[in-house]
């Protein structure tokens, strides 16, 4: 008996391995079945949802943010705004002591009131000389009137002398009247001379006037007391220091947030210093950089999904391709790589994409410049 129970153990080790085995054939074609239904919904998932799309991980937030700069000098007066702070499109950002500006106000006011009593003399002064023209075509008329009557007396004398010369050995008449018909003949003849110079004298003064006329008319001929040179030199002069003072008060261009401030009340600052950096984070895009094997398929218009650590793989951004940059960033890097010398093992390079998001996306979930982003773009659709 104890032979028989030695053997009984002795061969339950090789009934429990006949045993496992024939689960274990049991279980195998099950497992491989388990296996290929794995891979199966796998390769499905992998054929609705992600062939077609290409990916990156190097990618980052971007902003055509405003550098905001003095436009014209002064010491600072104001900087109601502090980094971080987001600001309204309009808001006041800076303000310059515009004491100095005022004064260039008024004095360019000044200036151009001047232009305009300017102008209104050389009105006056044209109406002037004006009148003063016809007053010597009247004098030529007068004057040439007085020479006909000068040459009609002329006339007249001369015949009444012809006519006693005539007679004179007659007896007719007498020495006296002789010698008076000869007086006023020379009489005659010397007021004709004195009117003719008269008439010369008021031509000469005429041309006068006339010389006078044109220098005045030159002033105002086909102008206006706005289309005048000096007034319209003036008012572009009050514009420019109206101008300037506006700009002693600096707002912002749009809505965004405050960054890089780099200016403090009582700085005199010059002209075109950079006082803050404004960025429009409701505005912002992502540049992606895709490999160049990846642009087969790649084109414009095309969705794009973008997750952020900054709010976690939680957050999805709903993105479109609006544009492929012009080079690679290799090509406009301070050294360019030189290809042609040595030997030469090809690097992939990358091409940024122009990725635009969705406003209300940015509205609910807001970015910041630099932060990286996870992009992929759907090419099933091209």
């Amino acid at each position: 008996m104890t032979q028989e129970t030695t053997n009984t153990l002795e061969d339950a080790p090789a009934a429990l391995e006949a045993q496992n085995l024939a689960k274990r054939k049991r279980l195998f074609p099950l497992l491989l079945l388990v296996i290929l239904l794995i891979a199966g919904l796998f390769a499905a998932w992998y054929v609705l949802t992600q062939q077609g799309r290409v990916r990156t991980d190097n990618a980052y937030v971007g902003a055509d943010s405003a550098q905001i700069t003095a436009l014209v000098a002064g010491p600072i007066q104001a900087v109601p705004v502090v980094d971080t702070q987001e600001v309204r499109k309009g808001e006041i950002l800076v303000v310059l002591d515009d004491a100095e500006y005022q004064v260039a106000v008024a004095e360019a006011r000044a200036a151009l009131a001047q232009a305009r009593q300017h102008y209104r003399q050389a009105e006056a002064s044209t109406s002037a000389a004006q009148a003063r023209v016809t007053a010597r075509d009247a004098e030529i008329r007068q004057a040439k009137a007085q020479l006909r009557d000068s040459k009609a007396a002329v006339e007249r004398t001369r015949a009444e002398l012809a006519r006693r010369e005539s007679i004179a050995g007659t007896g007719a008449v007498s020495a006296e009247d002789l010698t008076a018909a000869r007086t006023a003949y020379q009489s005659a003849l010397a007021a004709r001379d004195l009117a003719e110079a008269a008439i010369n004298s008021a031509q000469a003064v005429r041309g006068s006037a006339d010389g006078d006329f044109g220098a005045a008319e030159v002033l105002t001929l086909g102008l206006t007391i706005d289309t005048s040179p000096n007034v319209a030199m003036a008012k572009a002069r009050l514009d420019r220091a109206e101008l300037d003072l506006s700009r002693t008060v600096i707002r912002a261009p749009f809505d965004g947030v405050v960054t890089n401030k780099q200016v403090q009340v009582g700085e005199r600052v010059a002209a075109g210093a950079p006082l803050m950096i404004v960025v429009p984070v409701a505005s912002v895009y992502v540049d992606a950089n895709f490999k160049e094997s990846q642009f087969e398929r790649l084109r414009i218009g095309q969705p794009a999904e973008l997750t952020s650590d900054y709010h976690g793989s939680g957050v999805t951004y709903r993105g479109t391709v609006v544009g492929f940059n012009g080079g690679t960033g290799a090509a406009f890097a301070l050294i360019p790589a030189q290809n042609a010398t040595g030997n030469w093992i090809k690097v992939v390079q990358r091409l940024p994409v122009r990725i635009a998001l969705e406003p209300d996306d940015l509205k609910a979930y807001p970015l910041r410049v630099g932060l990286s982003m996870d992009v992929t773009v759907d090419t099933r659709g091209e």
